[in-house]
């Protein structure tokens, strides 16, 4: 691990029950924005965070605002492949998506400087 390794935020809290979520998404793009390099890491039910029905989710304004920043700045979401959503609507926004395997999000952890769990 080195200094410029990144910081890595993993939300598995479910955005439609609570606003840990949104607060892990917020955070992250906060430690984008002092120009540090975050990875994002959406599993289990944090999948949802990339639902296209922002209504139903806990902070749906704010994630809607803050999923659009993370876009422009193309920053990606690692998400489990086998965790992805069939839901045709899931990610209609073409946020950009990485898919990873479980082996994956462990060496991204191992990678990283620090990781934030939600």
């Amino acid at each position: 691990m080195t200094d410029g390794a990144p910081v890595l935020v993993l939300i598995s809290a479910d955005p439609r029950a609570t606003h840990r979520a949104n607060e892990g998404m917020r955070i992250g793009l906060g430690i984008v924005a002092g120009e540090n390099e975050v990875t994002f890491v959406l599993r289990g039910a944090g999948v949802h965070l990339l639902d296209e029905d922002t209504d139903d989710l806990v902070d749906g304004d704010d994630i809607s605002k803050f999923r659009a920043n993370l876009k422009r700045l193309d920053i990606p979401f690692h998400v489990e492949t086998s965790e992805i959503p069939a839901d045709p609507s899931w990610n209609a926004d073409g946020h950009p998506v990485r898919r990873v395997s479980r082996a994956d999000v462990i060496a991204l952890m191992r990678a990283s400087r620090r990781v934030l769990v939600f």
